[in-house]
């Protein structure tokens, strides 16, 4: 058994931030391009709430970035799962398929539906749905009938599965598509914390039916709030932009709509911020990528921990770097969290897992003991793009 030594992983953290920072959070948000420029722009030209030519030039720079052939904006990332879980036909009385460890928002925006979380276990190799645990687990519980997959314990169609890409690790999403080709379930990918993240040279969010970012204040790009919806599909992304507008139908003055739908647009001073924050990408990307190898070069000879690193088939933006206590270790996690934030250095552990929370307890599960085993060992260290100054240019694998 590797001893624990809390001073030395602490220590090894706070060699990688910089020494001029007594404090230091957990992600920050950067601002050094024209965001004060465009955001200007939009109060000289009063074009500020939701139509404006900024919120056309961030879709359009989300499509090209990702390689979506359309991304729709939205007020957060929650309500871009929501619009997905519709896009993709869950109906009331659903059963959607979703890791345990995610945030709150993936179970909650199946809830929007009057739908069922269905929670999935996880992998240790990237922190995301593990795909053969699963496939397992619904060749036992369920069978395709004609086109829909239906879980004989609940006789309900499980209609969709979301992916999450934790911390901007991807999931290893050719066995996840194999199975959801082969059981007829929709694939969401929840790319919320992976935009810059590529699997096997493409961008996570474009393998799905659909795909949704968020640009929370934490996230590698931020316009304060935001979100989009990412599709190949010419249709659904017209079908996105339609149920976010109101479903208002276009005329000169009328206000006619012709179906119930959400106002979930993204402001047009949001989406200025947008661009700018996108225009800096590639040094933000550039930035994490250097930090990430500062910790795992520090990190390396401290026994009883690991720094986590991408698999050979991702290009990961590090949007959250993670730290893995060693199994025998794990009782130690919450000691190493006041270590490090009563020393100023802002650490935090994953998400509560979904079954363990009260409104979610008694939905339907497979066997999570990964998820468990992972919450248990795993804490977030500071990871802002801003900690690394002057970072050398980093090629994506595109």
């Amino acid at each position: 058994m590797s001893e624990l030594d809390l001073q030395s992983v602490a220590a090894a953290v706070r060699r990688v931030l910089p020494p001029e920072m007594p404090r230091v959070a957990l992600h920050e948000p950067e601002f050094a391009g024209r965001e004060w420029e465009y955001v200007k722009d939009c109060l000289d030209s009063g074009w500020v709430s939701s139509v404006g030519s900024y919120v056309d030039r961030f879709e359009q720079q989300l499509a090209e970035f990702t390689g979506a052939g359309r991304a729709v904006a939205v007020a957060n990332g929650t309500a871009a799962l929501h619009v997905a879980l519709i896009l993709a036909g869950v109906e009331p009385g659903d059963e959607v398929l979703l890791p345990a460890l995610t945030f709150i928002a993936t179970a909650n925006a199946v809830s929007y539906c009057h739908a069922v979380p269905h929670f999935a276990d996880v992998e240790e190799r990237t922190l995301g749905v593990d795909p053969e645990k699963l496939a397992a687990y619904l060749d036992d519980i369920g069978e395709r009938r004609g086109g829909v997959f239906v879980n004989r314990h609940t006789r309900r169609a499980i209609r969709a599965l979301i992916v999450m890409h934790s911390f901007g690790q991807p999931v290893d999403l050719d066995p996840v598509l194999e199975l959801c080709a082969r059981t007829g379930i929709t694939l969401i990918e929840d790319a919320a914390e992976s935009l810059g993240t590529y699997y096997k040279g493409r961008h996570t969010g474009s393998f799905g039916r659909i795909g949704t970012l968020s640009f929370n204040g934490n996230k590698i790009v931020t316009t304060g709030g935001g979100g989009a919806v990412l599709t190949q599909d010419a249709a659904l992304g017209a079908r996105a932009k339609h149920i976010t507008t109101t479903a208002k139908v276009p005329h000169r003055w009328a206000y006619a709509h012709d179906e119930v739908a959400f106002n979930y647009r993204l402001p047009n001073l949001n989406a200025a911020l947008g661009c700018a924050q996108l225009e800096q990408l590639p040094r933000f990307l550039a930035a994490k990528r250097a930090l990430a190898e500062a910790y795992e070069r520090e990190l390396a000879p401290v026994a009883g921990v690991r720094f986590f690193r991408e698999l050979p088939f991702a290009h990961s933006n590090y949007w959250l770097n993670v730290v893995l206590l060693d199994r025998e270790h794990a009782a130690h996690r919450d000691e190493l969290l006041a270590l490090t934030n009563d020393s100023g250095i802002m650490t935090r552990p994953a998400w509560t897992p979904m079954h363990q929370l009260p409104m979610y307890s008694a939905a339907p599960r497979m066997d999570l003991s990964a998820t468990e085993d992972l919450h248990a060992r795993l804490i977030n260290v500071p990871s802002s793009a801003a900690l690394v100054r002057d970072p050398q240019p980093v090629a994506v694998r595109v």
